[in-house]
């Protein structure tokens, strides 16, 4: 009785474990009492077509997120908004992923918000919408149990520098820019980037590049630490090798152990220390015991 016992304590504790974290990831930043109108402001972006969002699942596990504007530099019309939540929607459920490349076609990364959007939907309570519907989308992607990298080539602004926040790290091509231009648009940042900045760069820089609309090469982002390595290939299939060389060896390994690397990590990130501690704890116990666990023991029977 007693092991028929504490195999379905356990399988509990693993379920609740598992809805805990999945609740978190998935979780809405802003409800109705926001103000937030969330099939209202679909409805209007919508209306603003062009471009697309393409996703690629390799077998080994590295997801490749497109985005596919070139004749824009990749800006976001109303429609690629939608198109990347239903992007992230879909990694989301994609159980054996374990990294993701998001890189812009035709040798540019993003540049921000398409205008003919914006000014369509000027007035401040779409404004706020679409500002929530982006935070979200954004920092669901941010959460993902996978291990993302902006492949940054050519200019990545605005909008387009807040999209490299939500990923776990930078890689730059020479030649290319990080750019936070929203002062000379009259505005801040508003799709969570300033505050992923800050968390990346620390306040005092986040500042300067935020009110200097500062031009960030890739010398200067190695610098601050906004990005990780600068590569040595500026053509597409050159730099999506390399990413994919220099992201593989963090996805090495078992799917379920890379992402609950990448679980314990975001908690870190982002909860208090306590509840942070209680996820570390609840994640130890989906690994613990299983098979990668298991297998490592067997291979690694003695200390040297």
């Amino acid at each position: 009785l007693f092991p028929e016992m504490a195999a379905s304590l356990w399988k509990n504790l693993l379920q609740t474990a598992k809805e805990r974290i999945l609740q978190q990831r998935r979780a809405s930043l802003y409800v109705h009492s926001h103000g937030y109108e969330e099939e209202l402001i679909k409805k209007k972006l919508q209306q603003f077509a062009g471009g697309s969002i393409n996703l690629s699942r390799e077998d080994n596990g590295i997801g490749i997120l497109t985005l596919n504007n070139p004749k824009l530099m990749n800006a976001f019309t109303g429609t690629m908004m939608l198109e990347l939540q239903e992007r992230v929607t879909e990694l989301e459920n994609w159980k054996d992923g374990k990294g993701l490349i998001i890189y812009g076609a035709g040798n540019t990364f993003c540049s921000g918000s398409d205008l003919n959007a914006v000014k369509a939907i000027s007035n401040s309570q779409d404004g706020m919408n679409m500002c929530m519907f982006m935070q979200n989308t954004l920092t669901r992607l941010m959460r993902l149990p996978l291990i993302s990298v902006a492949l940054v080539q050519g200019k990545a602004i605005g909008g387009g520098a807040e999209l490299t926040t939500a990923c776990d790290f930078r890689l730059m091509t020479p030649g290319s820019e990080i750019r936070f231009v929203h002062k000379h648009m009259g505005l801040v940042p508003g799709w969570g980037g300033a505050a992923r900045l800050v968390r990346i760069v620390g306040g005092r820089a986040a500042l300067r590049l935020l009110s200097g609309a500062a031009r960030v090469d890739p010398e200067r982002a190695l610098h601050l630490g906004l990005s990780e390595e600068t590569l040595s290939s500026s053509d597409e299939p050159g730099a999506l090798d390399e990413a994919r060389a220099w992201l593989s060896q963090y996805t090495e390994g078992p799917a379920s152990v890379i992402r609950a690397v990448k679980k314990v990590v975001t908690a870190g990130r982002e909860l208090p220390l306590e509840a942070a501690l209680r996820t570390e704890k609840d994640v130890f116990g989906t690994v613990w015991g299983g098979p990668a666990n298991l297998q490592a023991l067997l291979r690694r029977p003695k200390h040297k």
